[in-house]
C-alpha cells in the first residue's frame, strides 16, 4: 500500500514540476525569448505533455526558436491532438485542409475539426460550419447545422462565425432558424455534434 501511495505522490510531484516548466516555457515564448522557451518546452513535449507538444508544434510551424519545419509541426501537433488537445486538433485539421506538409485531404480535415469542435473550440466550429454550408469534405450541404455551429462559435467569441451566421440566416426559413436555435441551445461541450438536421438539407 505504501508503494502505491508513494507512486501517486511521485506522479503528482512530476506533474506539478512539468506544469511549472511549461509555465516558464510559455511565458518565455510569449515574451519572444524563444531559446528559453525551447529549452523548457522540448523535454516536456518529448515526455508526452500535450500542452508542450502543441507549443513546440507552433514553434516549428512559425519558425520561432527552431528552423521552420511543417513536417515537425504536424508531427508534434498530431501527438497533442491524439491526447485530446483541441487547439492541436484544430491545427492538424487546418494542415489537412490546406495540404500543408500532408496530401490535402478534406475528409481528414473534417474529422479533426469535428473532434476540436465537439470540445467547444470556436475556430473549429466556425470552419466546420463552412464545410456544411458549402458541402466540402463529404459533408452534406446543411444550412441548419452551419447556423448551429456558427451560433456556438459566435458565443465562443468568433467574429467570423457571427458574420457568416448573419449571411446564412437570409437564406433560411423560419422553421430552419428555429431548428438551428434549438440545436445550439441543447448541445453541450464534449458531446457529439449532430451530423445532419431535419430541415436544412440542400
Amino acid at each position: 500500500m505504501k508503494k502505491i501511495i508513494l507512486a501517486i505522490v511521485i506522479a503528482v510531484g512530476l506533474q506539478q514540476a512539468a506544469m511549472a516548466g511549461f509555465a516558464e516555457g510559455a511565458t518565455a515564448y510569449n515574451n519572444k525569448n524563444y531559446a528559453v522557451a525551447l529549452k523548457e518546452i522540448r523535454p516536456l513535449a518529448q515526455a508526452g505533455n500535450a500542452d508542450a507538444q502543441h507549443l513546440l508544434g507552433l514553434m516549428y510551424y512559425m519558425g520561432r526558436g527552431v528552423p521552420q519545419d511543417y513536417k515537425q509541426a504536424l508531427e508534434w501537433h498530431r501527438k497533442a491532438a491524439q491526447k485530446g488537445k483541441a487547439d492541436a486538433q484544430y491545427v492538424v485539421g487546418a494542415m489537412y485542409y490546406t495540404g500543408n506538409a500532408v496530401i490535402q485531404d478534406h475528409k481528414q480535415a473534417v474529422a479533426w475539426f469535428r473532434r476540436a469542435a465537439e470540445q467547444g473550440h470556436p475556430d473549429a466550429q466556425q470552419v466546420l460550419g463552412l464545410m456544411y454550408r458549402y458541402h466540402i469534405g463529404g459533408m452534406p450541404q446543411d444550412n441548419v447545422i452551419a447556423y448551429m455551429l456558427w451560433n456556438l462559435a459566435a458565443a465562443g467569441g468568433s467574429v467570423n462565425a457571427a458574420e457568416q451566421r448573419s449571411a446564412v440566416i437570409k437564406t433560411m426559413t423560419q422553421e430552419q432558424i428555429e431548428e438551428g436555435q434549438a440545436l445550439s441551445a441543447s448541445w453541450k461541450p464534449n458531446t457529439p455534434l449532430p451530423q445532419k438536421s431535419r430541415t436544412g438539407g440542400g
